[in-house]
């Protein structure tokens, strides 16, 4: 039940929202998964026709690498084309599992002066 509260109904009534969510707990930029609303409008006024969200494959594919979840890149093509709703869900999972809900800051010291 918690799975269907916490991520499924968010996902379905709002996925730009929890796309965002998912690209800001990753460490990424929080507006980085917009660029998949506008790409296929940019790209298609100059002649290029775009079916694969490049945001959301980006992101799919480096939570893969980073956590070593078995995969292809074909598969991550496929699921980010037809179902990018479920891709970001599966995303927001595998984030929460492995307790990446949070952001890392360093913060360097200044630069000593001569």
């Amino acid at each position: 039940m918690v799975l269907w509260f916490g991520v499924l109904l968010p996902g379905f009534w709002c996925c730009p929202c929890l796309a965002c969510t998912v690209s800001g707990n990753f460490g990424e930029n929080r507006c980085l998964p917009l660029c998949d609303i506008f790409s296929p409008a940019i790209t298609a006024s100059c002649g290029i026709p775009l079916c694969v969200p490049p945001a959301g494959l980006a992101m799919r594919v480096a939570i893969r690498h980073r956590y070593n979840i078995k995969g292809s890149l074909c598969k991550d093509i496929c699921v980010s084309c037809f179902c990018e709703w479920c891709s970001w869900c599966q995303m927001h999972r595998e984030l929460k599992q492995r307790g990446q809900n949070s952001t890392a800051i360093v913060n360097v010291p200044p630069a000593r002066g001569m």
